[in-house]
């Protein structure tokens, strides 16, 4: 039994079920394999003022994990550089507290390069243990165009003891930014068919209110998931209206666009919402449109698909990964209001086949990248730490 210590401060807590949930989910799957037990060591952000941490426990158990929450001091801001060592030092002590309680590591996996990856290379130096860590996104897309980040990623993926990527796209950010491509596996996400499952369209709709052409929109209301570009193609086409789900800070800014371009009465922001009432909102779409700057893997595509509802995505890297036929829907021609409102158009002219349209989802099991998690920790446990 492989024992590990999974390090992330993007992970599921009772205040914010749906924070890093792609994590908790890659994790659960490969526990479910027998061969692997998880302690999850996931800090929550603290500073004073700022709302919420307040009300995430110290320990929790989620589908028979245990969790535990320690904070750390984050500074906003310029503090950003300071990240990694703060996170560190908070978690060096819950760690050490650990394993003075009687657990033992063969190995930390992390997830996200800037400020866990770099802190949990630390760890491993300290603890004496091979570090995996896992990128996702704008850690290798965006924080590399810091000074200090940049140097402190290539420094942590120097001494990680093996790399995994959710696509190919971000493995080519990183060994574009000068990391040694054979170190780097590409691990794709999957879809969990029994939470994302088609349910009938008519009683779907019926359920939200909804009529003639919907469109959704799932993702933080943060600029990079570009929701005011959907919001903009509504003003290009008069007979869509989108159910927007997630929770931000743009929320004001985009629902004072919708208003200025006259929208609002097509435009419902719904809030976050849990996984469980997703499907139903997929389902009573026509299709899903995902007009992000940056992703690794959205799991928001699949989880459409595995919904039997299409996707119209941005045509950045890491989504054509994702959509490969017609079945599961287009890659939009440029990512702006105009391009999202061509592809919707192309779209709305075919003939909708939401069954070809699951059974595309359904090929993206959790299996492959579970095997695939199991061969790079056996391997590095087996060779040591780094």
């Amino acid at each position: 039994m492989i024992e590990l210590l999974t390090f992330t401060t993007l992970f599921p807590n009772q205040a914010w079920p749906n924070h890093g949930v792609f994590v908790e989910n890659r994790l659960r799957e490969l526990v479910g394999t027998g061969v692997i037990r998880a302690t999850v060591l996931a800090p929550v952000a603290w500073f004073p003022g700022r709302r919420g941490q307040a009300v995430v426990p110290a320990r929790e158990e989620r589908h028979g994990l245990a969790v535990l929450h320690p904070r750390w001091f984050a500074i906003p801001g310029p503090g950003m550089n300071l990240s990694p060592w703060l996170l560190y030092r908070a978690a060096a002590k819950a760690l050490q507290k650990l394993i003075d309680g009687g657990a033992r590591f063969d190995a930390i996996d992390a997830h996200y390069f800037y400020p866990d990856g770099v802190a949990a290379i630390w760890l491993g130096r300290r603890f004496g243990l091979p570090v995996v860590i896992t990128a996702r996104g704008s850690d290798v897309t965006q924080f590399p165009d810091y000074r200090l980040p940049r140097r402190l990623i290539l420094h942590a993926a120097a001494a990680a003891s093996a790399i995994i990527t959710v696509s190919g796209g971000l493995r080519d950010a990183l060994i574009a930014l000068g990391v040694a491509g054979e170190k780097i596996t590409v691990l794709r996400n999957g879809v969990d068919l029994s939470v994302f499952h088609p349910i009938d369209p008519a009683q779907a709709r019926a359920a939200l209110g909804v009529s003639g052409r919907v469109l959704v929109s799932v993702g933080a209301l943060i600029p990079r998931k570009g929701h005011d570009r959907t919001i903009g193609a509504l003003a290009l086409l008069p007979e869509w209206q989108a159910l927007i789900a997630g929770q931000g800070p743009e929320r004001g800014r985009l629902e004072a666009l919708a208003a200025r371009l006259g929208v609002a009465d097509r435009v419902r922001f719904l809030g976050a919402l849990p996984h469980a009432e997703l499907a139903a909102l997929y389902s009573a779409a026509d299709v899903s449109v995902l007009a992000s700057s940056r992703e690794g893997w959205a799991n928001v595509l699949l989880e459409s698909m595995a919904c039997g509802t299409p996707v119209i995505a941005s045509p950045i890297p890491g989504n054509p990964e994702v959509v490969r036929s017609e079945a599961a829907g287009l890659i939009a021609g440029e990512n702006s209001a105009a391009g999202l409102a061509a592809a919707l158009r192309d779209w709305a002219g075919r003939i909708a086949d939401r069954a070809a349209t699951r059974a595309y989802a359904e090929a993206f099991s959790w299996e492959e990248t579970s095997r695939g998690q199991l061969d790079v920790f056996e391997r590095v446990i087996a060779a040591g730490p780094g």
